[in-house]
């Protein structure tokens, strides 16, 4: 009897990597996770991933075969294999699939690329994405990072580093973005971008809310969400100025790709309409007339097993589907 293919996919966090044995219907077996301990070399989280995913493997039935290793990570350079300065990883610029490749084959492909793009390619594989061959999908975290699909593929650029949308102006000379810049699309649409505006909010304004009593890191977007949802006003407004300043920045998104749907997730997509519907809406109204009514605005197709694991075992399902 011929056994069943699966694909070793890792998803690799600042505080914790997750990985499991994904196949090709997107069923996950054996899902795990080990600290990443970020205060560490790479090499040293390669070693135990490595341990941890044959002590995984072992307890798999025999019916299996590997067929390939993809990973999902920060700053990860498809082209070359690496990990560039991740912004939560003290590691510089370290090539993970070298790390990785002494401990496999060279029939196993291993794969990288950066966690949106996994994502991307895990709606495109196994979610909301299926049958399409044009569309974006936006990751709504502690940033806001994104993995665009044209024509069935991948879009990298000429450095492995393309698709960055949260880094697009969206308020000229605006707040203060990690990245050095002023007014990137993540410092407002994003977990800690929607917390800066509860702040400023509660600044301007002075009718009672619950998040008055709420400290700064306490706060994050499902406690923000929650009190929307209970109709506290100052949330609520944050929901509705986040939404529009998405749907605008993606409004011009359209323009360079003409995706069939835009899909929205990670925590802050949890909030579901709370910031669906002023996207969809600020979206809508500042679309360009050609392309009116012709993008969806869709919530992830992912509903079971871990989406990061999923995304970066689909790095290697698309590449082994599209060759047959």
């Amino acid at each position: 009897m011929s056994k069943s293919w699966v694909v070793l996919g890792v998803d690799i966090g600042g505080t914790t990597t997750k990985f499991g044995f994904v196949d090709m219907y997107g069923k996950c077996y054996n899902e795990t996770s080990l600290p990443t301990r970020a205060d560490e070399p790479a090499e040293f989280l390669v070693e135990r991933l490595h341990q941890a995913a044959e002590s995984q493997w072992d307890a798999l039935d025999e019916e299996f075969q590997l067929v390939g290793i993809g990973i999902g990570a920060p700053n990860a350079n498809f082209y070359k294999g690496t990990v560039e300065n991740p912004p939560n990883l003290k590691w510089g610029v370290v090539n993970i699939v070298d790390l990785l490749r002494k401990f496999y084959d060279e029939e196993i492909p291993i794969k990288l690329t950066n966690d949106a793009n996994a994502a991307a390619l895990g709606e495109m594989q196994f979610g909301a994405a299926q049958g399409m061959k044009d569309f974006i999908v936006i990751t709504l975290g502690t940033g806001l990072g994104s993995g665009i699909v044209v024509n069935g593929e991948m879009v990298y650029g000429h450095d492995g580093f393309a698709g960055e949308i949260g880094h697009t102006v969206a308020i000229r000379n605006g707040r203060a973005c990690g990245c050095g810049r002023k007014g990137c699309l993540e410092t407002y649409a994003s977990a800690s971008g929607i917390r800066r505006t509860v702040m400023e909010l509660l600044a301007e304004k002075t009718e009672p809310s619950e998040m008055r009593s709420i400290s700064f890191s306490e706060m994050n977007g499902k406690v923000i969400a929650d009190a929307a949802k209970k109709g506290d006003p100052i949330a609520w407004e944050a929901f509705q100025k986040t939404g529009k300043t998405l749907g605008l920045a993606l409004s011009d998104a359209i323009n360079y790709t003409s995706p069939e749907a835009i899909i929205m997730i990670g925590g802050l997509a949890q909030a579901g309409d709370l910031l669906f519907k002023p996207t969809k809406e600020a979206m809508d109204a500042n679309t360009l007339n050609i392309f009116k009514g012709k993008v969806k605005l869709l919530p992830s197709g992912l509903k079971n097993g871990n989406i990061a694991i999923l995304g970066a075992a689909a790095l290697i399902w698309h590449e082994i589907l599209i060759s047959e």
